[in-house]
């Protein structure tokens, strides 16, 4: 008898990425044999309930987009990866703990190039009784000129938690730096040294062994964001690229996530690396939206038939061997890492799996993308994200670009 794998998605607002997967899902009807096993799988957007500390979970694997924000879903995930291996993209306590600031610490420690760094006390006094005697004992009057002064101007006010932009601000002068901090209010806030006079603003996107490396604009609106280019990096620096979002998802133990990083000359500068609800839209990915929603499918199938587990131990120290060793450049310590990535993240067991079982899955999504099916996706989208004027505008700008990735993916296979 089949065993039948059950894929949870906890999700917010999204409709674009999650009609997707389930659609190619359905479309692959897919049913691998391994280890004397075949094995099927079928999806389920999850509900927020009451449950029991003892329940056994159905799912064999949870896409999570809930979790990082909405902390009922967040208990619920730390029960079943304590108690029921049930497998996570993404290690929920990470995620919870360290927010952007521990994810700079670690990478400092590591020996990246992170921009100069510091960390402000609130503005605003947390709502809590005992503050004001700890305040009259221990906080200590600082000058938030000369704290930006040892960061260097320009820079970015930021908070220490952060996503999607909010909160972040550019400062080039005093009044800028007094408003943004005055504005920040209870929110704890880093300063950062701004990396000027940039050649490149790439994004990669992880999920499981695979990485895309996107040409980013984010002072363009969303669905311009994502230039279509391909070999925009130097190979030096393409790699070194993937290395450290290779380095960062495997050292946290995440599987679906984004890194921002600006290439400066001959340095790569990390500046944003924890994602925990990285960009999947139809919208902004256009042109790269069905190799995301592939290689999630390939990732997925891959975790549940291997039995792969996410566990919530670091090895921290593995890195940090490589990291103290002097007679070491940055390049062979980030070689290290890579390699310390690579076989944590399972690449070349992931490769070779994809060969035999899901070899056909690439021509199946060109073969998706040109269906009806996909494009009342597109339509669908369209007029659920734009105003009514535009909705004729924007769905043959989207069918362009997709049109255009499916006829690339059918040069490349000739």
């Amino acid at each position: 008898m089949p065993k039948t794998h059950l894929i949870g998605m906890l999700l917010g607002v999204e409709e674009d990425w999650p009609a997707a997967f389930e659609a190619l899902l359905g479309r692959s009807d897919l049913s691998v044999r391994e280890g004397g096993e075949t094995h099927r799988f079928t999806t389920e957007r999850m509900t927020i309930e009451p449950f029991d500390l003892r329940m056994r979970p159905r799912q064999s694997l949870v896409i999570d987009r809930l979790g990082w924000w909405y902390p009922m879903p967040r208990e619920w995930l730390k029960k079943v990866t304590l108690m029921d291996r049930v497998h996570l993209l993404n290690n929920p306590f990470t995620f919870q703990a360290m927010e952007k600031h521990a994810a700079y610490c670690a990478m400092i420690r590591l020996g990246l190039k992170v921009p100069e760094t510091w960390m402000l006390p609130n503005k605003t006094p947390p709502d809590n009784p005992r503050f004001a005697g700890t305040a009259q004992r221990y906080i200590r009057y600082f000058d938030l000129e000369a704290v930006a002064g040892a960061v260097g101007m320009p820079l970015y006010m930021k908070p220490f938690d952060g996503g999607a932009w909010v909160g972040v601000s550019r400062i080039e002068d005093s009044a800028t730096l007094y408003r943004a901090y005055d504005e920040s209010e209870q929110r704890l806030m880093h300063l950062q040294a701004a990396v000027d006079g940039y050649d490149v603003f790439a994004r990669s996107l992880g999920i499981g062994a695979e990485v895309m490396v996107l040409n980013f604009h984010p002072e363009r609106p969303m669905h311009e964001r994502y230039s279509v280019e391909h070999n925009f990096l130097e190979p030096r620096a393409g790699n070194e690229v993937v290395s450290i979002l290779r380095t960062v998802n495997a050292f946290f133990r995440w599987e679906l996530n984004s890194c921002e990083t600006l290439v400066r000359g001959d340095d790569v500068y990390p500046i944003d690396y924890a994602n925990a609800t990285p960009d999947l839209a139809l919208t902004s990915l256009h042109y790269y939206f069905p190799w995301a929603i592939r290689t999630l499918l390939k990732w997925v199938v891959f975790c549940c038939v291997t039995g792969r587990h996410q566990s919530v131990d670091l090895d921290t120290e593995e890195y940090f061997a490589i990291a103290d060793r002097a007679d070491l450049s940055y390049e062979e310590k980030l070689a290290g890492y890579r390699r310390i990535a690579d076989r944590q993240l399972e690449v070349d067991r992931y490769r070779e799996f994809c060969d035999r079982h899901l070899g056909h899955i690439d021509e199946l999504s060109v073969a998706w993308v040109e269906s009806p099916e996909f494009d009342r996706i597109i339509v669908e989208t369209v007029r659920t994200t734009f105003p009514d004027h535009e909705h004729e505008q924007f769905i043959a700008h989207f069918r362009g670009l997709l049109a255009a990735w499916a006829h690339d993916q059918r040069a490349t296979a000739a």
